[in-house]
């Protein structure tokens, strides 16, 4: 169901996926400087995917695409944000071993249900400035109930199981996202042997700082 665009060349080879609702633009900004082959993720009704088909809105379902596809390319390695972070945190605990390295930003959500939000919250809560908050509008205008349909799910039934994923975790985590929880980029972190948290207020303005950790990670 996922469709992708794939940049640069070479070993390693690296899919990246994005947030719920993200513009084409914030899919491909964790993959700035980053070695290798960089295998872009666009998830059905974003971009020029096609429409998400009933029932699509769910961790394990994403996370079953994305592990088909890093099949398909030979990715071992792989960068999610937000949504994606969730399927991977999916993936992970049913297949401990599929990725080399992993980087998990802004993670949402973990073992526990979070927040109730509004589809405007979600839309306005990051903030930024009119033309950004209009291509965010524009984009989860087609996302039809996929807000709705994630609210109240967890990524994984239970974290103990990512203690068995001994490759290296980065989780990248914001105090001032309210969309993205502080804690629970702590508590990801935490539940991986080999986790390291880095924390900026926002990735929106920190997105240098987010480049650097994760060139120098996915070098390793």
């Amino acid at each position: 169901m996922v469709t992708h665009r794939s940049f640069g060349s070479g070993e390693p080879v690296t899919l990246v996926g994005h947030g719920l609702g993200a513009t084409p633009g914030e899919a491909r900004l964790p993959t700035s400087g980053l070695p290798g082959t960089r295998v872009v993720v666009t998830l059905p009704s974003h971009g020029d995917a096609p429409d998400a088909p009933e029932g699509y809105w769910t961790y394990p379902r994403i996370a079953a695409d994305l592990r088909e596809l890093a099949r398909a390319t030979g990715a071992t390695r792989a960068v999610g944000v937000s949504l994606t972070a969730g399927a991977l945190l999916a993936l992970l605990a049913r297949e401990p071993d599929a990725f080399e390295r992993v980087v998990l930003l802004l993670p949402a959500v973990l073992d526990e249900p979070r927040p109730a939000l509004t589809r405007e919250e979600a839309i306005t809560a990051v903030g930024g400035p009119p033309d950004y908050q209009a291509e965010r509008r524009a984009a989860f205008a087609r996302l039809g109930d996929a807000p709705d349909a994630l609210r109240g799910q967890v990524a994984v039934p239970d974290r103990a199981a990512l203690a068995l994923v001994t490759a290296p975790v980065l989780v990248v985590g914001a105090t001032r996202d309210p969309l993205h929880p502080e804690d629970v980029a702590k508590q990801v972190a935490a539940a991986f042997p080999n986790g390291r948290l880095e924390l900026v207020p926002s990735w929106l303005t920190h997105r240098g700082d987010v480049r650097g950790w994760l060139v120098d990670f996915l070098r390793g």
